[in-house]
């Protein structure tokens, strides 16, 4: 599947969002990265270079690719969505406000993860197996 494009992939994931509303358990992945070119690097520093990652500075800005996915594991794998557009460095600040509000709009219909259990098995009382 290829890239969506822009306001594409904030319709489709608002009705991802709207997917989980009201479900009892599941998952929403946001994954966001830099996107690398097939072809190699067009600059090259020289090997005396002070310089020890020089990906981290490209001569010009990169695009970003942003993900989302809902999570489904193999044995329902059918029912996988995954979502991805990319993102040009010259419109990244109007993507990410849109991109901010459609997350939290989404976000607050899901339901929180039930933490008590975890809680209740964590603590222990120190006072059972010491004496005076």
């Amino acid at each position: 599947m290829g890239h969506l494009s822009n306001d594409e992939f904030f319709t489709k994931l608002t009705e991802l969002f709207d997917q989980r509303k009201g479900k009892d358990h599941g998952s929403i992945i946001l994954v966001q990265k830099r996107r690398m070119s097939s072809s190699p690097c067009s600059y090259t520093l020289p090997p005396t270079s002070d310089a020890i990652f020089p990906d981290l500075h490209p001569p010009k800005p990169m695009p970003v690719v942003i993900k989302a996915t809902n999570a489904k594991g193999k044995e329902r794998r059918q029912d996988k969505v995954k979502l991805s557009t990319v993102v040009e460095p010259d419109s990244l600040a109007a993507f990410f406000e849109k991109y901010a509000e459609v997350c939290k709009s989404g976000m607050t219909t899901l339901k929180p993860r039930d933490r008590s259990k975890r809680k209740g098995k964590g603590k222990k009382k120190k006072g059972a197996a010491g004496g005076p």
